[in-house]
């Protein structure tokens, strides 16, 4: 429990960003997984810069590390080209 005003305050914005961050890491983790599903080259190539842009706001906010997101999308965009 807090002893202070100000240290309440810390509580309630710490609770509300992690709600906030499980929210958009599920999100993010959910549409990697339905890229790497998809068989189909265009609808892969179509569903691409949406996860990447996703991938890219986590590693923006410091919710994932800069080299787990380079390798991410790597990845991701190796998967897509290896698709005929």
């Amino acid at each position: 429990m807090a002893n202070h005003k100000s240290a309440a305050k810390r509580a309630r914005q710490a609770s509300k960003k992690r709600l906030a961050n499980r929210y958009v890491k599920k999100s993010t983790r959910t549409a990697i997984k339905t890229l790497r599903e998809l068989e189909v080259k265009a609808e892969a190539e179509q569903f691409l810069p949406k996860v990447i842009k996703l991938v890219d706001g986590l590693v923006k906010r410091n919710i994932w590390h800069q080299n787990k997101g380079a390798n991410l999308k790597s990845s991701l965009m190796k998967h897509v080209n290896s698709l005929s």
